[in-house]
């Protein structure tokens, strides 16, 4: 998969998200990048910035909040296209649910982890 078509997997998890999700995006940025910082370690994606719930009444003026989702270590993860897209799928809904402060056993109820 090159970058491209990975791009394309990353637009399409947006593009599926149900009308709720979307409604709730505020201040938000999403990118793709080759790799993770060495800080980061091999991770797959990330989510840098404030959560909704923990925004109050002086959030305002700020720059957005971004997820960046990595290429390099999904496609080291050796899976086939439709794994692949799956994974990446998993990855974007996982970081969006850092944005709006959604908790882990939430995103397993919701299916997205």
């Amino acid at each position: 998969m090159d970058r491209t078509e990975f791009e394309s997997a990353v637009d399409k998890a947006l593009e599926e998200l149900p009308e709720w999700v979307v409604e709730k995006i505020d201040n938000l940025h999403i990118v793709v990048e080759a790799e993770p910082t060495p800080e980061l370690g091999d991770v797959l994606g990330v989510y840098e910035g404030v959560s909704l719930l923990d925004r109050s009444g002086d959030y305002w003026g700020v720059i957005p909040d971004r997820i960046v989702i990595f290429m390099g270590p999904h496609l080291r993860m050796g899976l086939n296209r439709a794994d692949l897209e799956s994974e990446i799928r998993k990855t974007v809904l996982h970081e969006l649910a850092h944005h709006l402060g959604i908790d882990d056993k939430r995103l397993s109820e919701l299916g997205w982890d």
